[in-house]
């Protein structure tokens, strides 16, 4: 089909052409109708005026998939500034049946349990649509800043044979007829391809088989993992993540009219950092917490914006007993972790550090905590033959789009969230 957006219509002023889409709207008026097509790039009015085509519109309803034929003409009161008019209309399908609820209002009116089971419907509203735009080019700016900075992109499995990588539940399944887990993470995986490519990252979905019923966590979810080596510490790190999370945002502000009335968040050049120790003092929490708490990071982000004039904040140094096994504790007390979180907009949206690289390090880590090292000895085989001081970090995309959209729960950005009570559709 030889068919021009709405998006790229003002360039065709005074030519006849063919748009297509579904019928977004129809304002059926007494002597003048308009047919509104929305296709992927946006919407486009069309003016109808033929007593015979407005009475078969009449018999179209909302989301019937379209295409019109007509006259771009200039209009500044119209989307985009132009409209079509003198149009012929014939339907690419079968005429929609009645849509649960209206997806022409500038705001969904269902419950979001309602949206969620009619996810294939509620996707098409621009909100919704404009959610998973932003998440794309979220991913695809991840992309950008580590391919610019000479990261590989890799792809592991997500079916693996042992749940060892971290404390966090995970999903058993019957494979062939033996056990085995989806994954948690790519953590594994990525540490060993830094001893090929020495820069690796990831884009793909991670499980946590957490009972956790929350507005910020999910049973699957998209990780957008990176790994790299020959570091001096954590700090390296760090220092690659900010580049990174620029890269994300200024590729998000690069949608343009997409993410129009959208506050997008400036990344400092050096964004500010404090200890875990400080920022128990600053969230008013018990020296001896071992974590966090939304609570804790909600102040910890109201501190940064009011001393800092920054929506991210960095809290190192976590105690080690929180972080997993492969974390490298801080030179000279090691009661903590060469191991960071970053927080934006009060919430926690990534955790990284530096990692042992030495295998012995590994066994004495792994025997202080009980554990046998033979479940690890696939994992292990990299660093008995020689790996550099390395770390790496994780981000999740659906906290970071809901922090950019300002989605009170997290499943307002998720396509087909997944979750302790849902599985479809």
């Amino acid at each position: 089909m030889q068919r021009v957006l709405s998006v790229e219509l003002p360039r065709h002023v005074g030519a006849r052409i063919t748009i297509a889409g579904w019928i977004h709207r129809r304002r059926l008026l007494k002597s003048v109708s308009f047919l509104i097509v929305r296709d992927a790039s946006g919407l486009s009015q069309v003016v109808v005026t033929a007593p015979e085509l407005r009475e078969f519109l009449e018999t179209l309803p909302e989301e019937t998939v379209v295409a019109v034929e007509g006259l771009v003409t200039a209009n500044p009161a119209a989307p985009g500034g132009v409209e079509l008019t003198e149009p012929a209309v014939r339907l690419l399908g079968e005429p929609a049946q009645p849509t649960p609820f209206d997806l022409y209002r500038p705001v969904l009116t269902p419950t979001l349990p309602t949206q969620l089971d009619h996810a294939p419907l509620s996707l098409r509203h621009p909100s919704r649509a404009r959610a998973l735009r932003i998440s794309a080019a979220a991913a695809a700016g991840f992309r950008e800043g580590l391919d610019t900075l000479g990261f590989t992109e890799i792809h592991t499995p997500k079916i693996v044979a042992t749940a060892t990588e971290s404390g966090a539940n995970v999903f058993a399944l019957d494979y062939f007829g033996r056990p085995a887990y989806l994954a948690q993470s790519p953590q594994f995986y990525k540490q060993q391809l830094v001893g090929v490519f020495e820069r690796v990252y990831e884009v793909g979905p991670v499980f946590r088989a957490e009972p956790s019923d929350t507005t910020r966590h999910l049973a699957q979810y998209t990780s957008l993992d990176a790994e790299l080596g020959f570091i001096g510490d954590h700090r390296d790190v760090m220092a690659v993540l900010r580049e990174t999370v620029a890269a994300m945002v200024a590729r998000v502000g690069a949608l343009g009219a997409a993410v129009a009335g959208l506050e997008l968040p400036e990344v400092p050049a050096e964004i500010p950092s404090l200890h875990f120790s400080e920022a128990l003092k600053i969230a008013g929490a018990p020296a001896d917490e071992p974590d966090l708490a939304p609570a804790h990071e909600r102040a910890i982000g109201e501190w940064a914006k009011r001393e800092h004039g920054s929506e991210f904040v960095f809290v190192t140094g976590y105690p080690m007993a929180k972080r997993p096994f492969y974390t490298h504790p801080q030179p000279g007390d090691e009661r903590w972790s060469n191991s960071f979180d970053l927080l934006f907009r009060g919430l926690e949206l990534v955790t990284g550090g530096q990692r042992l690289h030495r295998h012995s390090d590994y066994l004495a880590a792994l025997a202080a905590r009980g554990e046998s090292a033979e479940p690890y000895e696939p994992y292990l085989q990299a660093f008995r033959h020689g790996m550099p001081p390395h770390g790496g970090f994780a981000i999740g995309l659906e906290r970071f789009v809901a922090r950019i959209t300002g989605a009170q729960n997290i499943r307002e950005v998720t396509a087909y969230p997944r979750d302790l009570h849902r599985v479809t559709p």
